[in-house]
């Protein structure tokens, strides 16, 4: 059976990714208590990285919240895997950090990462709500226009 968060997934029309593997030396999540540190996430989707570019120079604002988007359901998805498919385990999310790549006139970084906070706050309601930074990077691994990770309490 479905937990609410699923549910909730379903009822937007979201369907997750399978959990990215890690591209490099590294794994996708740690845990420690109850918490749940998730490597940063890029926007790929079934093995094809998207939105790669600047913002401000090749990528819209509306290609970097897509961005965005795509990279906290890469998110969700290894919060997924973490908890053994039992999202409604999730207390709430911490704290999310959003690199944009960016050109050094862009400054609506915020708002690029609005993206991911809007959507999760979305799919997990109060819950998904988190303290955050979104800065500017000069670059970004595979020329990606946007990297985020994220921390989430469980129980």
């Amino acid at each position: 059976m479905a937990g609410a968060i699923d549910a909730r997934l379903a009822e937007i029309g979201i369907k997750l990714p399978d959990a990215p593997l890690p591209a490099a030396n590294y794994v996708p999540y740690v845990i420690t208590g109850n918490l749940i540190f998730i490597a940063g996430q890029i926007p790929a989707s079934n093995g094809e990285v998207k939105f790669i570019g600047k913002l401000g120079a090749d990528l819209s604002t509306d290609d970097g919240i897509s961005a965005a988007r795509l990279c906290v359901l890469n998110i969700v998805a290894q919060a997924k895997a973490a908890l053994g498919g039992d999202l409604d385990r999730v207390v709430r999310f911490v704290k999310v950090g959003g690199f944009v790549n960016s050109t050094e006139n862009f400054t609506d970084h915020p708002k690029i990462i609005n993206g991911a906070s809007d959507l999760l706050v979305k799919i997990f309601g109060d819950s998904g709500r988190h303290a955050r930074f979104a800065v500017g990077a000069s670059s970004l691994p595979l020329g990606i226009g946007v990297e985020i990770d994220a921390v989430i309490e469980f129980n």
